[in-house]
């Protein structure tokens, strides 16, 4: 059985707009190590582990002081259980 790779433009995207932020901006809001591929990746809706979605996730509340989890961020992510946010 093939997993899906590429699933299309992500939530993510739509929030760094809804936020007036750029990838960069979201890089640069993270204290986790995060890369502007890792970003672009995830915008573009290329499948990611949950451990790099977690810190996309983090990056944004940091930036946006928001409490978003990780199924507002990615159509692919599970809502129970998301992980716990620090």
């Amino acid at each position: 059985m093939d997993i899906e790779r590429d699933l299309g433009p992500q939530p993510l995207g739509d929030l760094l707009t809804k936020h007036e932020m750029s990838k960069h901006d979201l890089v640069a809001a993270s204290i986790e190590q995060i890369t502007h591929k890792m970003v672009n990746r995830a915008v573009r809706g290329r499948r990611l582990t949950n451990h790099v979605m977690t810190k996309m996730r983090n990056a944004l509340n940091r930036a946006t002081e928001g409490t978003y989890k990780l199924s507002d961020l990615f159509t692919y992510a599970r809502s129970p259980g998301d992980a716990a946010q620090p």
